[in-house]
């Protein structure tokens, strides 16, 4: 074990105690959650990184989604010609790539998905799945079912996972109301997992592997966090109970099928019309402090960057050494995780294949827990997606989601860091997983 590991397993407990210390109520914590959660993400993360059949898994699981990813893309080849084809690639006469687009490449991939996911929840695969998962957090870290819900169909969908726990939203007490929303940022849908590979695959062969097992092991980092920030004061209505998913079924497949792409296309939508906002509004914002910042630097003789980007980088800059990386890369990588809490994670990707593509890491390392680290909607964007969404459900609780939403939103940005601690902890240069 390298000292970079050992620095990674001690930063668990390092955002543990921070996660502790912004508690609505230390004395009421429920260290049975804490445990359990951190058990099953060791033992997940040992069988994946440590284990050889895990290895394998692993491996199979990430060809499995870039064949996917490369069935995705036949239709937007089709509908968008050159403009389609991924950096590198030739189509079938011949024409060569014009480069990356972000728009006509990997956006149109989370229409694929969302059919894709639509039809496994048509087939009834989809709620099998989650209620394996939701089976073993009600179990084994004593919450309750709903919540256990929630974290489990987050691993694999988006906002649309408060549906399967619609009956339950009412009556949820302000803690399971805050694990609900921390377990909605803390994780990513399948159909966006999908644009972060393709954008990271060529310079990060591994990534879907790795976004698959950051997805799984963000579920229970996030419900310890949310329950250290606010802690069960009250009695859930389904304490220790196993629920099932709440699913309003489609009539017929191809129904699911039209449905699912509908979604996509709204999704979409709602991303470019972010991008273009908030980047739009960065950039005026960097333009005007940027502005006042070379004065001001003149001034006092010292060379700060004045742009978000950099104030990000140096509020995250400790964290990004507490979950192990090297010090040489620290600050790079620190503006990108910082970004994240403003321009959402799907630009912090993008820069992430950046900084691999031009050598600006020192260390494999590096990479491969900022991949980690990112994993999650932690942004202000997906708070006020998540609160509304949520909202829009359960009008009657509107007051209780509304306060909790920036609590959950610093409980899902601890989480993913915990996350990526984890995968510091087992990281080796040696892996076959790089």
């Amino acid at each position: 074990m390298s000292i970079y590991n050992l620095v990674s397993f001690v930063g668990i407990f390092i955002l543990l105690v921070l996660a502790w210390l912004f508690s609505s109520n230390r004395r009421n914590v429920n260290y049975r959650v804490i445990i359990w959660a951190l058990v099953i993400q060791f033992i997940f993360a040992g069988f994946i990184f440590l284990v050889p059949s895990g290895s394998k898994v692993f491996l199979y699981l990430n060809d499995v989604v870039v064949k996917v990813l490369n069935s995705a893309s036949a239709g937007s080849e089709f509908l968008f010609g050159r403009l389609a084809l991924p950096p590198g690639t030739t189509d079938q006469y011949g024409q060569e790539s014009l480069g990356f687009f972000l728009a006509f490449q990997a956006l149109p991939t989370i229409i694929f998905f969302s059919a894709l996911v639509s039809i496994l929840y048509y087939y009834n695969i989809m709620q099998r799945v989650i209620k394996v998962f939701s089976y073993a957090f009600t179990k084994l870290m004593r919450i309750s079912g709903a919540e256990s819900l929630s974290a489990a169909s987050n691993i694999f969908v988006g906002v649309e996972s408060s549906l399967t726990i619609k009956p339950y939203l009412d009556n949820m007490t302000r803690s399971e109301i805050c694990t609900v929303l921390t377990a909605g940022m803390a994780t990513v849908s399948s159909n966006i997992l999908a644009l972060y590979v393709f954008s990271l695959q060529n310079q990060f062969p591994t990534i879907a592997g790795h976004l698959i097992s950051a997805s799984i092991l963000s579920a229970p980092a996030a419900v310890v966090m949310s329950k250290l920030l606010v802690p069960e004061d009250g009695t859930p209505e389904t304490l220790g109970t196993n629920v099932d998913p709440y699913y309003d079924k489609d009539g017929s497949l191809f129904e699911s099928i039209i449905n699912g792409a509908e979604n996509g296309v709204k999704l979409i939508i709602g991303i470019v019309a972010l991008l273009i906002a908030i980047l739009g509004l960065v950039a005026l914002l960097d333009l005007i402090v940027g502005g006042v910042g070379v004065h001001i630097n003149s001034f006092i003789g010292i060379n700060i960057d004045w742009s978000l980007k950099g104030f990000m980088g140096y509020l995250f800059y400790p964290l990004t050494l507490i979950i192990g990386v090297p010090y040489t890369d620290a600050y790079t990588i620190s503006k990108i995780i910082g970004e994240r809490t403003i321009v959402t994670e799907v630009v912090s990707y993008n820069d992430l294949a950046y900084a691999i593509e031009n050598g600006l890491l020192k260390h494999p390392r590096s990479s491969i827990i900022t991949a980690y680290a990112l994993c999650g909607f932690a942004h202000i964007a997906s708070m006020a997606i998540f609160v509304g969404g949520v909202a829009a459900l359960a009008p009657s609780r509107k007051k209780d989601i509304a306060a909790m939403g920036f609590r959950a939103l610093i409980a899902a940005t601890l989480a993913c860091l915990m996350t990526a601690c984890i995968a510091g902890v087992f990281f080796s240069a040696n892996s076959i997983l790089i």
